[in-house]
């Protein structure tokens, strides 16, 4: 297995000081095409979560929320609120421009979960909005031979297993993927294609190293590969997709081609014309 970068995640804040763990979208990892951002929060403590992301704009690209355990409640400007539970999923479509907020509805005990951003290419940033909320129960869940516990949240897997979440235009894959003691897991991605890997719990090894919590491995995909799990067994989020290969112009909670449209998202936002009256 060719491990080609390791990166860890850095504590920081988003929102309203919720603290969380970022892995992609820092100073250290701007992207990793097609990938924009990658946030962990897991905090039993109220006083990191509990301010949530009040409403703020987004355009540009897809948001995917995660949750392992706890409760956030999503709203927008579209007027869909919903709610994401443990083990459900949120998908939302910024596309030309979207408000939305994203508050914890909970005032204690853990919250756990990550926000994943994927970009558009430019033929779609300016499409309609989308937002849908995605049970846990819709989720496809299976055991490995190994004994590896795998939910597909985006894509399809070797034997045909498909997630609720299709990107065809990039093959988008998003499993979570829970290895016991020291089992293996590995799938298919094409030549090509962008595979990371994101450590949230427990560890991986590749003797001699180890990547415990945290730890984000960007993998050859043209070559074999397989995780395998430390003493303590590992969770982790496995991503890969087609890299769409275009320029990325980024500010904040918008992410465009252009200097120029970054200019005109910005001052959309600021006189009110980022969201359409038909959504």
């Amino acid at each position: 297995m060719n491990i080609q970068q390791v990166y860890r995640g850095i504590p920081t804040q988003d929102g309203a000081g919720v603290s969380i763990r970022r892995a992609i979208g820092s100073h250290l990892v701007r992207e990793i095409d097609p990938f924009l951002l990658l946030d962990e929060l897991h905090s039993d403590n109220p006083d990191d979560y509990l301010a949530g992301f009040p409403s703020h704009p987004h355009r540009g690209f897809e948001t995917i929320t995660y949750m392992l355990q706890g409760n956030i409640r999503h709203k927008d400007s579209m007027g869909n609120e919903g709610l994401v539970g443990s083990g459900g999923v949120q998908w939302m479509r910024a596309g030309r421009g979207i408000i939305h907020s994203e508050i914890p509805e909970q005032s204690e005990g853990l919250l756990w979960g990550f926000q994943i951003w994927v970009n558009l290419p430019a033929a779609d940033k300016f499409g309609a909005p989308a937002h849908y909320d995605l049970p846990a129960d819709t989720i496809p869940e299976f055991e490995t031979p190994a004994g590896a516990r795998v939910r597909v949240i985006a894509g399809y897997t070797d034997d045909g297993r498909e997630g609720p979440l299709q990107r065809s235009d990039i093959d988008l894959q998003l499993f979570d993927v829970r290895l016991p003691a020291d089992r293996g897991f590995s799938w298919s991605v094409a030549p090509g294609h962008t595979l990371l890997v994101y450590v949230y719990s427990g560890e991986l090894v590749t003797p001699p190293a180890r990547y415990p919590h945290g730890a984000l491995l960007v993998i050859d995909a043209s070559q074999d590969w397989q995780l395998v799990a430390g003493e303590e067994g590992a969770g982790v989020l496995l991503l890969a997709a087609r890299p769409i290969g275009e320029p990325i112009v980024r500010a904040g909670p918008f992410v465009l081609n252009t200097e120029a449209e970054l200019r005109q998202a910005i001052d959309d936002f600021q006189n009110g014309r980022l969201v359409s009256s038909d959504g």
